[in-house]
C-alpha cells in the first residue's frame, strides 16, 4: 500500500502533546475526599469499570490516527507483473445463422452455445481466446484476448438476428467461418492453436469451401474441432407468420461428413451435441487439450483505499461516545 500524500503524517505528533495534557488535566481534575486512613482502601478489587477509565481516550487516538491515515490517500500498489502459465491460443468460430433459433436445446441452439462457450472461456483464465462468428458471411467479433470480461461481454451480445435483419447474409459459410478463425491464428507464436468450430447446418454459403480452409489451417499447424449441434431428424422452429409467432417442425440437416473431414484433416475431433448434457461434456472434452507454458504481462491499476480507515475511524467515535454516556458517564 501507499500514501499519496505522505505529510500528512505528521500530524501524528499531536498526539504526544495530548497525551501529556490527558495526563496532567486528569491528576487536577480527578475528585478528592478526605479520609482519616486509607489502608482499607489499599487491598480493594479494582472494578471492570476502573480498568475502561481510559478507554474512551484510547478510542479518539484511535479515531484521530484513522483520519490522519485517511488524508494521507492510501492508494494499493500497481506496477507490472510476469508470470509464466500454461496457456493455449484457441478461436471460437460459432454458427449464427437464423436456424440455430431451433428449440431442440434448452431454450435453443444459440443461447445454449453462448452459455457452454461461457463456461468453457471463464475455466481457462489464462488462454488467449477469441471469437468468429458467421452466417452466410463471417467476421471477427472479438481478437484473441486475455481479457475475458471483454470477451464475454461481446459473446453475451451476440444474436441470430444480424442474418434476418440484413446485417449479414443468412446461410452457412462454414468455410468462410473457419478460414477468419485461422487467419487470426496465423500470427500467434503458441505451441497450440486451435479452432472450435460449432454449426448446425451444411456449407450453403461463401467462397471458400470448408476443406481448403482445413488444408490452410492445417499447413499453420492449427487443430480444428468441429461440433454439429442439432437433434437427429426434425427440430421444433419458432417461425413469425403475420405478426405471431408459430412453431414448426424443421428437417436437422447437418454436413456430418464435411466436419469430420476437417477435423481429420487438422488433427481435431468431430463432434454431435444433440443436447445441452452433451455439449458441455464437448466443451469439457476440449478442455483437456495440450497447454503451452507463456508469459502473461499484467498491468494492475491502483486506486484510493481510504474507506476502511474512515470506517473504523467513525466507529471508534461512536463508541466512545456511546460509553460517556452510559456505563462511564460522570457525574459532577
Amino acid at each position: 500500500m501507499e500514501f499519496a500524500n505522505k505529510e500528512y503524517f505528521l500530524l501524528l505528533l499531536a498526539v504526544i502533546p495530548y497525551i501529556i495534557w490527558y495526563a496532567l488535566y486528569r491528576k487536577k481534575s480527578e475528585p478528592t475526599m478526605r479520609m482519616s486512613d486509607t489502608y482499607t482502601y489499599k487491598f480493594a478489587p479494582v472494578g471492570w469499570k476502573m480498568r475502561m477509565l481510559h478507554l474512551p481516550m484510547l478510542l479518539r487516538l484511535l479515531a484521530f490516527v484513522m483520519v490522519v491515515f485517511a488524508l494521507a490517500r492510501p492508494k494499493t500498489h500497481h506496477a507490472w507483473g510476469q508470470r509464466t502459465v500454461e496457456g493455449i491460443d484457441i478461436m471460437l468460430a460459432m454458427d449464427v445463422s437464423t436456424s440455430m433459433l431451433a428449440e431442440d436445446l434448452s431454450p435453443n441452439r444459440m443461447e445454449a452455445a453462448k452459455a457452454v462457450a461461457a463456461e468453457f472461456i471463464s475455466g481457462r483464465p489464462d488462454d488467449n481466446i477469441g471469437l468468429t462468428i458467421f452466417a452466410g458471411e463471417a467476421f471477427t467479433q472479438c481478437p484473441m484476448t486475455t481479457d475475458h470480461a471483454s470477451l464475454l461481454s461481446l459473446l453475451r451480445s451476440v444474436r441470430t438476428d444480424i442474418a434476418a435483419r440484413g446485417l449479414i447474409e443468412d446461410g452457412t459459410a462454414i468455410g468462410m467461418g473457419l478460414a477468419n478463425a485461422v487467419s487470426r491464428l496465423g500470427q500467434s507464436k503458441a505451441k497450440s492453436k486451435v479452432v472450435i468450430l460449432l454449426t448446425d447446418g451444411i456449407n450453403n454459403q461463401g467462397d471458400i469451401s470448408p476443406l481448403t480452409a482445413a488444408e490452410i489451417a492445417k499447413s499453420m499447424g492449427i487443430g480444428v474441432y468441429t461440433i454439429g449441434v442439432g437433434a437427429n431428424k426434425i427440430a421444433r422452429y419458432p417461425m413469425v407468420v403475420g405478426g405471431s409467432v408459430q412453431y414448426v417442425n424443421v428437417p436437422v440437416e447437418i454436413d456430418a461428413k464435411t466436419l469430420q473431414e476437417i477435423a481429420t484433416i487438422t488433427h481435431g475431433n468431430f463432434y454431435r451435441a444433440t443436447n445441452n448434457a452433451e455439449l458441455k461434456r464437448i466443451y469439457r472434452d476440449i478442455d483437456k487439450l495440450e497447454k503451452t507454458k507463456m508469459n502473461v504481462k499484467k498491468f494492475s491499476k491502483s486506486y484510493d483505499n481510504y474507506q476502511p480507515f474512515v470506517l473504523v475511524a467513525l466507529l471508534a467515535l461512536m463508541l466512545e461516545i456511546l460509553l460517556r454516556i452510559t456505563i462511564l458517564r460522570r457525574i459532577p
